[in-house]
């Protein structure tokens, strides 16, 4: 396991010396935690102590990232959700949790764990069990699932691809923008561990969705996605609604997978917010 950073030990810090709830975020690929930048400014308005912690191995910036593609490569779903649970180890209060593709599938998987007071998955990334596989979700991955050898690797979308998977619904100049300002390398081995897990009976993408420390729960679809398409949440919060928390879904028409960083961003970070403040 990749130990906490200094910049995340201080996150905690800053965190446990605020009294206040924390709210920890979790970016998924081909993000860094910076791409949160707008969110933790709203939760923090709104009387939060917000936390943005890597994945293990991430570089401090987009710059860095660029400069060293291979930084996480290998870095797979288990060893990103234990890093994520030894960040939270270290709060003096239970945290909500917010996280986007990827980050939302670690989301569900820490929530299961009984470590989060409310959680937001936004566009999850599946889980084992969920078995919808649209023909959308199968093109966006195609990058990275077209080599075998790309599991151990990182991966550098074309702006082709990134338009395709998650810009799709965005003017082409916004998308640029987002290629140019958010995108790094990301590890293939998610993608293969998501796309396996349901041959896979040890599946590192295994969720307890019916962990009774689970929490409430809230799941956000994008209509227009093509990374993860509508089927693929509505069949995650289908499993999730038989746990006896809350769980709720909320489908944003017109949106893609950018939509924790496009011009839209406020309208989903608000909706999210307001779940966290009914229970956090």
């Amino acid at each position: 396991m990749a130990a906490i950073t200094k910049g995340e030990a201080e996150q905690v810090e800053r965190a446990n010396g605020s009294g206040k709830t924390p709210v920890v975020f979790i970016h998924g690929l081909w993000l860094l935690p910076s791409s949160w930048q707008n969110w933790i400014e709203l939760f923090e308005q709104a009387g939060y102590a917000p936390l943005a912690p890597g994945w293990p191995g991430d570089p401090e910036s987009v710059e860095a990232a660029r400069a060293n593609p291979e930084a996480l490569a290998g870095v797979g779903v288990a060893a990103v959700a234990d890093h994520f649970a030894e960040v939270i180890g270290g709060l003096e209060r239970k945290p909500a949790i917010v996280g986007h593709s990827f980050g939302g599938l670690v989301t569900q998987i820490l929530a299961g764990r009984g470590l989060s007071l409310a959680s937001v998955a936004i566009d999850p990334a599946p889980f084992k069990g969920v078995l919808p596989l649209p023909l959308a979700a199968i093109r966006t991955t195609l990058p990275v699932l077209g080599n075998p050898l790309n599991k151990g690797r990182t991966v550098t979308l074309t702006f082709e691809q990134f338009r395709y998977g998650w810009t799709n619904a965005i003017p082409e100049e916004e998308a640029r923008q987002l290629y140019e300002t958010y995108h790094v390398a990301a590890p293939g081995k998610p993608i293969f561990q998501a796309a396996m897990a349901n041959f896979n009976p040890s599946a590192e993408t295994k969720v307890d969705t019916k962990s009774a420390g689970r929490g409430p729960l809230l799941i956000f679809t994008g209509e227009k996605d093509h990374a993860v398409p509508p089927s693929m949440s509505k069949a995650a919060y289908k499993q999730q609604s038989r746990n006896p928390g809350v769980t709720e879904h909320v489908e944003m028409p017109n949106r893609d997978h950018s939509l924790v960083i496009d011009r839209g961003w406020h309208e989903v970070a608000g909706k999210a917010l307001a779940f966290v403040q009914r229970f956090a």
